[in-house]
Formats: structure tokens, C-alpha cells, sequence
């Protein structure tokens, strides 16, 4: 039985591992006000490196890229939950989470 990765081949893994690329860089650059638009930008692009490690795993026969992959996600979704619980309380506190109001704060 084949597997996915031999039916379709690797460019198409590529295309779409480069479009979620992009998306998310021009997330952080066309829209720096929003945090919440800039975590998601984030995201996008670590979900990109993530599918390229999954692609190649897959069409190497290697599974050290899915084990990497498993490890990157359980990171990012700890990071995706830290990262909006501190804006919520910043939200709860300012009232706004507007990027250029954070630069207000004073450490």
C-alpha cells in the first residue's frame, strides 16, 4: 500500500508549505497594530517549517522530521497559550491591545 507522499510527490507539500510561508510574513509586515494578527503570522510560519519537516520525513522514510514536528507543535501550542494569556491580562489592564500601546509600558 503507498503512502500519500508517493501518490502526489513533494512540490505540492512545497507549494503550500510556501504559500503558509508567505501569508505569514506579510501578516507580520502589512499588519504590525494588532498582537493578535501578529501571534497568528507566527503561527502560520511555524506550522509551514512543520509541514516541510513532515513532507521530507515522509518522502525520505526518515521519521526523525515527524518526531521533530511533534515536539515543535506541543511547543508552539505552550507558547500560543502563554503568549494569550499574558495579552488578556494586558487587555484586562489597558483596555487595548494595540501594539503601539504596549510600547507605553515601563519595565
Amino acid at each position: 500500500m503507498a503512502h500519500g507522499i508517493q501518490l502526489v510527490g513533494l512540490g505540492p507539500f512545497l507549494v503550500v508549505t510556501a504559500m503558509l510561508l508567505v501569508f505569514g510574513v506579510f501578516g507580520i509586515f502589512l499588519n504590525r497594530k494588532n498582537i493578535i494578527v501578529i501571534m497568528m503570522s507566527i503561527e502560520l510560519i511555524l506550522l509551514a517549517a512543520n509541514l516541510n519537516l513532515v513532507a521530507f520525513s515522509a518522502a525520505l522514510g526518515d521519521l526523525s522530521g515527524q518526531v521533530l514536528t511533534l515536539f515543535s507543535l506541543t511547543v508552539a501550542a505552550a507558547e500560543a497559550a502563554i503568549g494569550l494569556a499574558i495579552v488578556t491580562v494586558y487587555f484586562r489592564n489597558r483596555g487595548s491591545i494595540q501594539v503601539e500601546d504596549v510600547t507605553l509600558m515601563k519595565g
